[in-house]
């Protein structure tokens, strides 16, 4: 790599890094909020406090706590380790610190930042650009407070943006692409593992890896790093997976009763029928609107061990298959859930801030005010804009910029995914669920936006895809007279 393409690449990374940590801390802290289920992260580091301010208020330092236990499966169990080490290095006595998990995000939030934009082939100027553009997600009030917060979604978010830079990177040639296998390898093993929604992505990402193919590279030296990508990432998240609770499995249950409870039997359409439909009790009218660890929920009732059974995904899938007016009506409100962005129930602000209780900050609303905005339509604006991504995808490949394409893909195709995946399979909690929807559909935008700059002009194009329009180069022959 150039000494004029580190120093950029260093440039890149000191703005944005600097930018970040402004977002964060002036003029104050800000966060995200425990819903209730951050103790499952805290057990880990023996910091389950009791008196912890649920939703109102973030509170970021945690002491020592009660002792617990909790096999769920999370990426972000590493990174609060990692904050925890640090924290004590640099002299807190806190277990957990949330504004040195803050810091040591931004960096590394920097570092993807960096990645992505070393790894395009955009001039100068679309570089910046790009730069700008990137900020302007990560740093999204609706995205922003996850990364200091006792929650996975974080993880999830900076998991993505690193595995869409080291793709980038993994195209070019050199050392940069070498340096885009080991980002990549982060980015999976941070964004796949960081919860059970986000195992969805191995697919994806499997076969992103093995489309990756720098200028010129042949035989061996197109397949054997990405080979070693995907062992290592493979590797990686069976480890991970095999050493808690697989797809944290204990919640099945769980997802399975709200989406029942929340989404299909909800009070609004036909009660009696949905719950003879699914097999269960009409008596169980009474639960509607209860979630699993609602008091008084239906696991209670003396006649739900006769009828656990229906309360199983086969059973909701079945009902799925033959309600499909139902079906389109729960992914609307997801549509609706996903573009609402910001949850009602959560806080951004410490407990001694001043501010009110379930205060949020506003800094940086550009992609997530927008999808406010939007958010009564749902799906009638969702849906084109998966369709104008998949046509960027489409482009890019045609152009001969396949990262591009590939990027785009992952993201647009995840996005989707997940929509029908936290809509269908999970019922409550629908706005918070959907950010996984909204982050890499915002994510796919901008690089299909970047997708239409300029090339810089010292990128060679790589070979043209089959079925390109462009004059195949022939040699004339002359005829002999």
């Amino acid at each position: 790599m150039r000494t004029k393409e580190l120093r950029f690449g260093l440039a890149i990374f000191v703005a944005s890094l600097a930018l970040l940590l402004v977002r964060f801390l002036v003029p104050r802290p800000i966060g995200m909020a425990d819903n209730g289920d951050g103790w499952r992260l805290l057990c880990k580091l023996g910091s389950k406090q009791l008196d912890r301010p649920s939703e109102g208020f973030v509170r970021f330092s945690y002491g020592a706590g009660v002792p617990c236990t909790s096999d769920y499966v999370s990426s972000q169990s590493w990174l609060d380790w990692l904050a925890s080490k640090a924290g004590h290095l640099f002299g807190s006595s806190a277990i957990l610190n949330l504004l040195v998990l803050g810091v040591g995000t931004c960096v590394l939030i920097a570092v993807a930042i960096t990645a992505a934009v070393t790894g395009l082939d955009l001039e100068r100027r679309g570089k910046v650009v790009a730069t700008a553009l990137l900020l302007l997600v990560m740093g999204d009030s609706a995205f922003f407070g996850y990364f200091s917060s006792t929650l996975s979604e974080g993880a999830a978010f900076l998991g993505l943006l690193l595995i869409a830079g080291g793709l980038l990177l993994m195209h070019r040639d050199g050392a940069r692409r070498y340096a885009g296998a080991a980002i990549t390898v982060l980015g999976g093993l941070i964004g796949i593992t960081a919860k059970s929604q986000t195992l969805l992505l191995i697919p994806l990402f499997v076969l992103a890896v093995l489309l990756v193919k720098p200028n010129g590279a042949r035989g061996k030296a197109r397949w054997a790093l990405p080979v070693v990508v995907l062992a290592i990432v493979g590797a990686g998240t069976l480890a991970v997976q095999s050493d808690g609770d697989p797809a944290n499995a204990e919640y099945r249950e769980a997802n399975v009763y709200n989406a029942i409870f929340d989404s299909i039997v909800d009070g609004k359409h036909d009660t009696n029928a949905d719950l003879a439909a699914l097999g269960l009790p009409q008596s169980f009218a009474k639960y509607i609107g209860t979630g699993w660890w609602t008091p008084g929920a239906a696991k209670t009732d003396p006649l739900y061990p006769r009828y656990r059974d229906k309360i199983s995904r086969r059973n909701v899938v079945q009902y799925y298959s033959t309600h499909p007016e139902r079906v389109t009506e729960i992914l609307q409100q997801g549509g609706v859930n996903t573009l609402t962005a910001r949850p009602d129930n959560l806080g951004s602000f410490g407990e001694l801030s001043g501010q009110p209780r379930l205060s949020k900050e506003y800094r940086v609303p550009v992609f997530s005010g927008l999808a406010a905005l939007a958010a009564p339509a749902g799906l009638f604006v969702l849906i084109p804009i998966w369709v104008l991504l998949a046509w960027a995808g489409v482009r890019a490949f045609r152009r001969r910029r396949r990262e591009f394409g590939l990027v785009v893909f992952l993201l647009t195709f995840f996005a989707v995914g997940q929509l029908g995946l936290s809509a269908l399979g999970e019922g409550v909690e629908g706005v918070k669920h959907q950010l996984l929807t909204l982050f890499p559909t915002a994510l796919a935008i901008v690089f299909g936006v970047l997708s239409l700059l300029p090339r810089a002009e010292d990128e060679a194009p790589e070979e043209p895809v089959f079925g390109e329009d462009d004059e195949p180069l022939t040699e004339e022959i002359p005829a002999r007279v």
